[in-house]
């Protein structure tokens, strides 16, 4: 359903007298299968906001190629638009409109005769549960409530795929859940979820398949237990005390049986190791050997935010 070569952005940034080109996006290669949830992951500042906004047409690329629903993005922006959803994060209802209302204009708006439209409104409405709200306006909404109605409005004129840019920042842990649950329909039902988010947790949960994006490069993509299943080993998380992470890093860095020391602040230490059961022995002996002051100890295994480390060096929780 959407599949780019080598597509790029670049914009004119003047720093003092000096004007600098900066590469927002480097040339990106995606394919997403059709039914599928696609998450794109990055820290800000990486370009995938950029990269979203290129393949919904709201920005002309400046080179690099992409099919959007069998339309050429660059040739024919107008039939790319007819066969997407967008649902901005900024949102896109009016205070003094109801739910109703804005769903019918939507629908009027991509053609849709008056009475399709108001059919496709009830439609929505049920199937967001939003039935009890609809004549209301959208200022008495909950958070929860008026992202429904925008996610509503994303696919009144029924795309071929809809892009979600951080569907549920600001949703209190109900609504997220909720919201999930919608767009599992969504895939249910046949539509292709193109969805950026910073929660690594709900990539994880929710999509098929997700690629990381960072300084304007995919440097990863693939289903999330692939990812995680490339990095080898455990994770042990340390709690000590705040003197103690410091001497601790300098002490267990250089052990055999560690591969990695992440720093978690003055909390404690992520240690990546090749078998969790029998390092942590180990590493009980040299900590206390050295008599400094654990906390805990727990064993996780990796995460998605240590494949970005693994990748970039960096935390993407941390970016």
């Amino acid at each position: 359903m959407i599949e780019t070569r080598g597509l790029r952005k670049s914009y004119r940034s003047r720093v003092g007298r000096e004007t600098r080109t900066v590469d927002a996006v480097r040339g990106v290669d995606l394919k997403v299968a059709e039914g599928e949830i696609f998450g794109f992951l990055g820290p800000n500042g990486a370009g995938k906001t950029t990269t979203l906004r290129m393949l919904a047409t709201l920005i002309e690329p400046d080179g690099g190629e992409a099919v959007i629903a069998g339309a050429d993005l660059r040739k024919a922006p107008a039939e790319v638009r007819r066969r997407i959803g967008y649902v901005a994060q900024g949102g896109s209802t009016w205070d003094e409109s109801t739910a109703r209302e804005e769903l019918v204009l939507h629908a009027r708006m991509y053609g849709i005769g008056k009475a399709d439209a108001q059919a496709r409104t009830v439609r929505a409405l049920e199937a967001f549960q939003l039935t009890e709200y609809a004549d209301r306006k959208c200022k008495t909404y909950s958070g929860g409530q008026r992202r429904r109605v925008e996610i509503a409005l994303g696919i009144i004129h029924e795309p071929k795929i809809v892009f979600l840019d951080e569907p549920t920042t600001g949703l209190d842990p109900q609504s997220r859940a909720y919201m999930w649950d919608e767009i599992r329909r969504l895939r249910a039902e046949g539509m292709t979820v193109f969805i950026t988010t910073h929660y690594l947790d709900e990539a994880d949960a929710l999509c098929d398949r997700i690629a990381i994006m960072d300084h304007g490069e995919v440097v990863v993509e693939g289903t999330p237990a692939d990812l995680k299943r490339e990095i080898s080993g455990d994770v042990l998380v340390v709690g000590l005390d705040p003197d103690a992470v410091e001497p601790a890093n300098s002490l267990l860095a250089d052990e055999p049986y560690v591969r990695k020391v992440e720093s978690g602040g003055d909390s404690g230490l992520r240690l990546y190791v090749d078998e969790g059961a029998t390092a942590i022995p180990w590493i009980l002996r040299r900590v206390d050997g050295a008599g400094l002051k654990l906390r805990s100890i727990e064993l996780q295994r990796p995460s998605l935010d240590d494949v970005f480390l693994t990748k970039t060096g960096r935390s993407l929780r941390e970016s």
